[in-house]
């Protein structure tokens, strides 16, 4: 593992922006309101040829009357237990703040090495507003604009001073890249934290508590796995605030990094339209795909609930047809893990390469059984197809005349190939070309 940086502080210090500007992302959420980031966010940066990772963390406030303030502190904490270096951020313009001494107080009990760093301080004439922060009883004090960059190298330069690579630094390219998706408040963060059997993730049966996406590493069967939690995607005439447009965008955008997507559904609930958008959105990007029903603990003993669901999945899910489905519960663990071996299939055929001959064996197979139907007076010709790449497979087919082809027929190559090649739990990707 590469060395871990924690920014830690009050909220609306400036953290998220601070860990924006170091990544050089948005990664992070950024909002005028405090309270925006709940979870762990990791990112890798890298300076003097060394690379670390930066851990954005939730702001550190009283408990007040906040059902989620626990969780978030409990956050702020194991972040700060895991760290090799604190960033202890303030904010000059407001000055010392009980907040501030709060945390202090905790990083002493923590016995970290802390950076005391001073943001929203934008140029020399303003590094007079630091001189009170020594009371917090640190030597140094670091000053700087996470807005506008000043200072940073400076800090960047102090950070590194006495790190070292880890033995193993280099990034795992085989690890499969799983998304869960789902509406909000379908259980994406409670299954997440059940995997990993910790509390990575913030959760509360308020819908909306994650916001950011949340990468989790994690080892399974002998394989490597970045789990991708992500916010709940509304319907978009119920997003009214911008902070909750940002999250569905950012829970959208996961499709284009993930090789599966996990379609968390309530089973409890039943499916409606917007699990069918959301199935939509991750086959549009020709994403691999895996239905769980969650819940089904509230299910299985209701014949009622069972039959609606069956039904609503045949009625509205079934251009996902090719997804394999399992049924689990976050909340009791219920055939949660079984879960990786449909990722792994569904991964497997995804990323599968199949060779030319085999591929025109049953393109000459399809045509011989069920010809294309003859449009005026021609007639379309297969001449050969070949596979062009992988995640999803995309074959391309040369042919005579392109615009001949139907979609219904189209539609069914698409299906019959998958099954005469074996790729019968991935989206298949066909391009027809004029030779």
């Amino acid at each position: 593992m590469h060395p871990i940086l924690a920014i830690v502080g009050r909220p609306n210090v400036g953290k998220s922006t601070l860990f924006n500007r170091l990544t050089h992302s948005k990664r992070a959420l950024v909002d005028d309101r405090p309270g925006i980031t709940r979870d762990r966010l990791h990112g890798t940066i890298s300076h003097e040829g060394l690379q670390m990772t930066l851990v954005d963390t939730g702001g550190f406030e009283d408990l007040g009357q906040d059902p989620l303030q626990k969780g978030v502190r409990a956050q702020v904490e194991t972040a700060i237990q895991e760290a090799d270096r604190v960033i202890f951020l303030v904010d000059g313009r407001e000055g010392v703040l009980p907040g501030d001494e709060e945390m202090a107080h905790l990083l002493r009990r923590m016995q970290k090495q802390v950076f005391l760093v001073v943001n929203k301080i934008d140029g020399p004439e303003k590094e007079h507003m630091a001189g009170e922060f020594y009371q917090l009883g640190y030597e140094a004090v670091y000053t700087l604009s996470a807005a506008h960059g000043y200072g940073i190298k400076a800090l960047l330069h102090e950070l590194v001073k006495g790190l070292s690579p880890s033995e193993d630094s280099s990034e795992n390219s085989e690890e499969i890249r799983v998304a869960v998706l789902g509406k909000p408040n379908v259980g994406k963060s409670s299954l997440i934290n059940r995997i990993l059997k910790t509390d990575r993730l913030v959760v509360s049966e308020l819908p909306g508590t994650t916001r950011d996406t949340v990468d989790s590493a994690f080892s399974y069967g002998g394989r490597e796995y970045l789990l991708i939690d992500t916010a709940g995607i509304r319907r978009k005439s119920r997003v009214r605030e911008k902070v909750d447009k940002f999250s569905m965008i950012k829970a959208i955008k996961s499709l284009d990094r993930c090789h599966v997507a996990v379609l968390l559904l309530d089973g409890a609930e039943g499916v409606s339209d917007q699990d069918a958008r959301i199935c939509g959105y991750a086959f549009e990007k020709g994403r691999g795909l895996v239905l769980a029903v969650n819940k089904w603990d509230l299910v299985k003993g209701n014949v009622e609930k069972k039959n609606q669901l069956e039904h609503g999945i045949e009625r509205q899910l079934k251009f996902i047809s090719f997804a394999p489905r399992i049924n689990l519960s976050a909340l009791t663990g219920e055939r949660v893990m079984k879960l990786f071996s449909m990722i792994d299939s569904v991964y497997d055929q995804f990323s599968r390469r199949i060779g030319t001959p085999l591929v025109n064996r049953a393109i000459q197979e399809l045509m011989e059984k069920h010809p294309p139907p003859r449009v005026g007076r021609g007639r379309l010709k297969f001449y050969y197809g070949t596979q062009t790449r992988t995640k999803p497979p995309t074959f391309t087919v040369f042919v005579n005349r392109p615009d001949m082809l139907h979609f219904s027929y189209e539609r069914f190559l698409n299906n019959q190939l998958g099954i005469h090649l074996g790729l019968t739990k991935t989206p298949l990707k066909l391009v027809f070309r004029k030779r």
